[in-house]
């Protein structure tokens, strides 16, 4: 199990995030007409906006959520923050916006499988993406149990040191979650086997969605009119080149 438990935390996450990082690259630089998100509203609307809200309302604050919680190092929010409130602050707002994205997805997969018209022109991995992050969503939610069997925050605190170590490329990573739960571990495991799949999925879009943000701080663009010298009251259409 020692051995098992080393690759799955120890080596499995590098297998990841390599796959991710230069998988991604390798599709955009040989496969730009394949990085789209392929949606499938002209086909059939239906449960598409609730879906498509929920869920990404719940998976986009999860992410960012869980990236802050597990690689902000503990004694930046210790001054003002415990442990524990910073574990229970974790699971209210992580159960919430968890049961969004769950309710969200719930109804995409459901579409996906049950729409006629979706079915026939649905791709093998977007089925089984969604199936993946629904069950994600719901390993999600059955660690709030869990961790409120222990409110010290101990447990989050192995978490988090985990991933930071993991990030930082430093050992003994894989040792800490020895003694962690099996729910922990197939959480953190099925997140990690997200990363690797996501190259090859139409979960490629999202970081398009992220260069948009470039357009909050790009330029001005400056635009002007063709119409230029013209006498007041004559339309373009009239004048000569």
């Amino acid at each position: 199990m020692s051995y098992f438990n080393q690759f799955v935390f120890g080596i499995y996450p590098y297998i990841c995030l390599t796959v991710f990082f230069l998988g991604s690259l390798i599709r955009f630089d040989r496969d730009q007409y394949t990085w789209k998100s392929d949606s499938s509203q002209l086909l059939k609307a239906g449960q598409l906006r609730w879906g498509s809200n929920l869920f990404h309302i719940g998976i986009l604050f999860l992410f960012f959520g869980h990236s802050v919680g597990m690689l902000t190092p503990h004694f930046v929010y210790e001054p003002f923050m415990t442990a524990g409130t910073k574990q229970l602050l974790a699971m209210v707002s992580g159960g919430l916006f968890g049961v969004l994205g769950f309710i969200g997805v719930t109804l995409l997969l459901h579409r996906r499988l049950f729409e006629p018209r979706i079915r026939a022109t649905s791709k093998t991995s977007d089925i089984v993406l969604l199936l993946l992050l629904w069950l994600q969503f719901g390993l999600g939610l059955a660690t709030i149990p869990l961790s409120a069997q222990h409110l010290d925050g101990s447990m989050m605190l192995v978490l988090a040191e985990w991933a930071q170590r993991i990030v930082t490329f430093r050992g003994g990573a894989a040792e800490l979650l020895l003694e962690a739960g099996w729910v922990f571990k197939a959480h953190m495991v099925l997140g990690m086997s997200i990363f690797l799949i996501f190259p090859f999925t139409r979960l490629v879009h999202v970081w398009s969605g992220f260069a948009a943000m470039a357009y909050l701080i790009r330029p001005y663009q400056l635009v002007r009119s063709r119409r230029l010298n013209l006498p007041s009251g004559h339309s373009q259409s009239g004048a000569r080149p």
